[in-house]
């Protein structure tokens, strides 16, 4: 039995703990791991931000607790509540192709490092081969030929659809973690995702790799887990058994442009059927585009670059599209953006309804559809597009084109935000035309849009369109703070922020994108760039004359300073932060807002002054914030304040107190879709019931 006071059990809470904090309730833990931690040690001990600092807390926790009995009581029965992640999801493979030949060997190369007996070495293979030239398809139709060999399922990744930050969590959904108990740290995130394949027998597929670094944090050298990773060249520094897919044989080749297209087509082409083959070249893509088109072929073989099968194939399909869809097809591609939709492929060009039009591009196979019912261009085939949309429209329409689609995504955006949270004076005051009809739509509408609304502000950057790469980021906020995806929209934040600094300065735009910034990287655990951000944030609302923007960016810092365990300095920033509060008059812009800004200071107050130790003090300003709550008909703060109560009361083992507080806070949670919430205050509630 492993000893709950060793310090490998005690780094293992704390690890636990630090990753943990995708929800309230993991936050409330970090928390009090601080002050239990401060209490333990006798002194403020920093919170550990890397495994070297959390082994060093952990050895100076181990000898504190060997000699006080009563802290190993307390240390055990706080470890005994940690509750750790648990992925149950059997994901699967996306359909296979129903025409597939040849690749005999490398099915068979497969097959034997599939089945090679474990000795250490990782099961891993790297598949490939240049694009369109069916590696995913190979990788995919291997996979479903095993389904049995894998019972804890097979998991699939497009590395091309999902920026590097995104993807540990992307697949820790695909293994049925609920997006409340993913990390939001992406080096907590593959570290969970690690853990979560250490037992497992599973497929692991990542297709589209574009460098060993980008797939190296997602390996595993665990025994039951086979890896196939998939790229267009081998990657240099990847551990993994080199196959190379090459293009198809002459008589495989035409064997599958006859099952794609029948027999019939095949036999009345057999007089152009050699110059298909040779402009195929091999590339199963080539022949799948090239297959409906074998009655009507293009007049002429169009040109492009040598040896690229994929982009003479889109030639030759987009010579025989309709004007209209060929103007789309040119002008939806000027930017790379993740996953297009009808409404902004469009605005691209310029038209009513597109729908049609994609339906049309997508039976070319000049688009794909992704899972979700969207639309993306393979890259050899955007480059065609982009080739053809510079020499058919000019630089003019191509920006023009561009341009409306980040007005686009700026109109949505801006809609969403204020839709989402319409108190708020963080997200912009500007005109849309787009509305939504409840809080929760538009933050979903902002949720499916993120990766293309980063995409925007780096579009607009480009473009250098301040105004409207202030807009979009200052219309994220909602997301930041109801949904999180912090991960995601990091790039875009860190633009808008240059952008504030360089052409915005000592304004409250530069103070809120500063802000802004300072809320993601602090759930992400960037605690030493958050800090810089946050004072930024109070240095630009200063100069502006923004009281309570001003009290606003210190009381980030002081949120920053409880995930630190600075209890003393975070205290230090709410104080300072009601003093600004001081500032805004009865009439001046806020001061509606203001009992209710005091009492999240209260609370916040006691919250720090619960990591000091000092609890009586810590129920007052609790209590304070409590009664505001209470009267206002606040449910969620009040439950969230009563929680508050309820651990500080625990600290000093007044199980009695603190198990009315918890029964309020769980009444006052009915209904309001706090899961983990309700989880914690039952698991407070069994240690007033059954205290050791």
């Amino acid at each position: 039995m492993v000893d709950p006071i060793s310090v490998g059990a005690i780094g293992a809470v704390l690890g636990a703990v630090g990753t943990g904090m995708a929800n309230e309730a993991g936050k409330w833990a970090w928390e009090s791991a601080g002050g239990l931690v401060r209490r333990i040690a006798g002194r403020e001990v920093p919170a550990p931000t890397t495994p070297g600092q959390l082994d060093d807390v952990a050895r100076l926790v181990h000898d504190r607790l060997h000699d006080d009995p009563r802290l190993a009581a307390a240390w055990a029965l706080f470890a005994r509540g940690i509750r750790r992640p648990e992925a149950s999801g059997r994901p699967s493979l996306p359909d296979a192709p129903r025409f597939f030949t040849d690749r005999r060997q490398a099915l068979k190369t497969l097959d034997k490092e599939a089945r090679r007996a474990f000795d250490g070495r990782p099961r891993r293979v790297l598949l490939h081969g240049p694009e369109g030239i069916g590696t995913s398809t190979l990788a995919v139709h291997w996979g479903w030929r095993h389904t049995n060999r894998f019972p804890d399922g097979q998991l699939y990744a497009d590395l091309r659809a999902l920026a590097p930050e995104a993807l540990p969590g992307t697949l820790l959904r695909g293994l049925g973690l609920p997006a409340e108990e993913i990390p939001p740290a992406t080096e907590d995130r593959a570290d969970l995702f690690r853990r979560c394949l250490a037992d497992r027998r599973l497929l692991l597929v990542l297709d589209h790799a574009r460098s060993a670094a980008q797939v190296q944090p997602l390996l595993t050298s665990a025994p039951g887990v086979f890896t196939i990773v998939i790229a267009r060249h081998r990657l240099l520094g990847l551990d993994a058994l080199p196959v190379q897919v090459g293009p198809l044989a002459r008589r495989d080749a035409e064997r599958l442009l006859t099952e794609l297209a029948g027999k019939p087509a095949v036999t009345a082409a057999r007089a152009a059927l050699p110059a298909v083959l040779d402009r195929c070249a091999g590339s199963p893509y080539a022949l799948r585009a090239a297959a409906p088109r074998l009655a009507t072929p293009p007049a002429e073989a169009h040109a492009v670059p040598e040896n690229d099968p994929v982009g003479a194939a889109a030639a030759d399909s987009y010579h025989l599209l309709t004007p209209e869809a060929a103007r789309l097809y040119r002008l939806a591609c000027l930017r790379d953006w993740p996953a297009l939709d009808a409404a902004a492929a469009a605005r691209a060009a310029d038209v009513t309804d597109a729908a049609e039009l994609l339906d049309e591009l997508t039976d070319a196979l000049l688009l794909e559809r992704t899972a979700t019912g969207r639309y993306r261009y393979r890259p050899a085939v955007r480059a065609h597009a982009e080739r053809t949309a510079a020499a058919v429209d000019g630089i003019a329409a191509c920006s023009a084109a561009v341009a409306r689609v980040i007005e686009g995504y700026r109109d949505l955006a801006v809609g969403a935000a204020r839709a989402a949270l319409p108190e708020s004076w963080r997200v912009p005051d500007a005109d849309s035309p787009v509305s939504f009809p409840d809080r929760g739509s538009a933050v979903a509408a902002l949720a499916a849009e993120a990766p293309n609304l980063v995409e925007a502000v780096r579009t607009a950057d480009d473009f250098g369109d301040r105004e409207t790469v202030v807009l979009l980021c200052r219309s994220l906020w909602p997301l930041q703070l109801k949904a999180g995806h912090h991960e995601v929209l990091l790039p875009a934040l860190r633009i808008g922020a240059r952008s504030a600094d360089a052409h915005f300065p000592g304004t409250r735009t530069a103070g809120s994108l500063h802000a802004q910034l300072a809320h993601t990287l602090t759930e992400l655990r960037h605690w030493d760039e958050a800090e810089p951000e946050a004072f930024a944030a109070a240095r630009d609302e200063q100069t502006a004359g923004h009281p309570r923007g001003h009290a606003s960016a210190v009381e980030f810092l002081g949120l920053l300073r409880l995930r630190q365990w600075r209890f003393d300095d975070a205290y230090a920033c709410f104080e300072e932060a009601d003093t600004l509060l001081d500032a805004i008059g009865p009439t001046d812009e806020g001061a509606a807002d203001l009992p209710r800004a005091r009492a999240l200071l209260q609370r916040h107050r006691g919250r720090a002054l619960r990591g000091l130790g000092r609890r009586d003090e810590a129920v007052r300003r609790l209590e304070r914030a409590l009664r505001f709550f209470r009267d206002s008909g606040e449910a969620y703060n009040s439950a969230r304040t009563l929680t508050d109560l309820a651990e500080t009361r625990l600290d000093g083992d007044e199980f009695d107190a603190a198990l009315p507080l918890i029964e309020e806070a769980l009444a006052a949670l009915e209904g309001e879709n706090a899961a983990y919430h309700v989880a914690h205050l039952r698991g407070l509630r069994e240690r007033c019931v059954t205290p050791e």
